[in-house]
């Protein structure tokens, strides 16, 4: 068993979220410490400006040198860690096209802590065909273990639904005796989630976020607009896939005539109906969904979802994990199975053709002066 190190900024460009973890790349044999660090008013403007851009385009060196340093910051937090995960700052992906940007240099973080850092974790994986997203999957499979093991969940199939920047929904099977068996686990992003929800805020009203969904409580959805977003092609293509975050820029201009709270409630709405669009390619219905990401604390998503789908929703506290910290936690994990050379991603979760070893590690270098 090794203490690894989590750290990950998600597309909602709101912080580094850092969290430990013991384990051996299978196993979950214990949780550690977590921190968060917020975003300054001046480093989220740079990362904000780089969104959409491609290594060497402008403003993109400077985003990645706010991602290295505010990972740095943070994980001297944590010097117990013998191993560092550095998702980096995704910036865009096109897996199809131009591949996948994370912003950042895994070596220089390297140097800077001192310690050894796994990074670039989808490179391989669009490389080899697939999408590069998401990646938390295999996981999921590790907590499903974990909450059967310690009597949270009943060994059945159980749905974990990311709500970060755009929602993913992992179906998994703890079951079976590997994530990367035929039917442990299927993946694939679901559709915008609270990306354009904090957005609309931090252009209209100056907000990281909508607080426990007050403003979309307070507004109504628009049918139309509704109607017209689930009618977007991305939810008839079969999984796993993945989806950029600015890839539903149609529906954000759609809101923009609404009022403010009917904007909300009306993107609220659209995530909710993005999740229960993804339910027919599920392989079995799960009877619970935990919810894990910022969307969890939003009460107008929960309340949605709970409408939408027939299950037992509840956030992923319930079976004793953080659903906040849950996607570092997943790179830690990830970060030793690259070490011993695991699989961190498949055909399931990716649409790789076969199991992929994604991420490369960086040492620091010695110094002999």
């Amino acid at each position: 068993m090794i203490r690894a190190l989590g750290m990950m900024s998600g597309t909602s460009l709101d912080g580094v979220d850092a969290a430990e973890i013991e384990t051996d790349g299978v196993t979950i044999a214990g949780f550690g410490k977590s921190s968060f660090r917020r975003y300054g008013d001046n480093e989220a403007t740079i990362l904000h400006g780089a969104l959409g851009r491609w290594p060497g385009e402008a403003g993109v060196a400077a985003a990645a040198a706010v991602s290295v340093s505010s990972h740095a910051a943070l994980a001297q937090d944590f010097p117990d860690a013998r191993l560092i995960a550095y998702h980096g700052q995704t910036l865009a992906h096109d897996p199809h096209g131009r591949g996948t940007h994370q912003a950042g240099d895994g070596a220089a973080l390297a140097q800077m802590t001192g310690r050894p850092v796994v990074w670039d974790f989808r490179s391989e994986d669009v490389r080899r065909g697939g999408e590069g997203a998401p990646l938390a999957p295999f996981f999921h499979w590790a907590c499903a273990r974990w909450a059967v093991r310690n009597g949270h969940l009943p060994a059945a199939p159980v749905g974990f639904l990311n709500l970060g920047g755009v929602g993913n929904i992992t179906w998994v099977d703890p079951r079976c005796s590997a994530p990367e068996s035929d039917h442990a686990c299927l993946a694939f992003d679901t559709g915008p989630a609270n990306a354009p929800i904090n957005d609309l805020m931090r252009q209209r009203l100056r907000q990281s976020h909508d607080a426990d969904g007050r403003l979309a409580a307070s507004g109504t959805a628009d049918p139309d607009i509704l109607r017209s977003f689930l009618t977007h092609s991305y939810f008839e293509r079969v999984p796993p896939k993945s989806l950029d975050r600015d890839q539903f820029n149609g529906l954000v201009a759609a809101v923009e005539p609404l009022a403010d709270a009917d904007a909300a409630a009306t993107l609220v709405a659209a995530l909710a109906g993005s999740v229960g669009a993804a339910w027919r390619w599920l392989p079995s219905a799960p009877a619970t969904v935990l919810v894990c990401g910022g969307g969890r604390r939003n009460e107008s998503i929960m309340s949605a979802l709970r409408s939408q789908l027939d299950a037992d929703v509840q956030a992923v506290e319930a079976v004793g994990l953080d659903g906040d910290m849950l996607e570092a936690q997943a790179f830690a994990w990830l970060a030793v199975r690259v070490q011993r050379g695991l699989p961190t991603s498949g055909p399931k979760t990716t649409a790789a053709p076969g199991p992929v070893c994604g991420g490369r590690i960086s040492h620091p270098k010695r110094s002999f002066s």
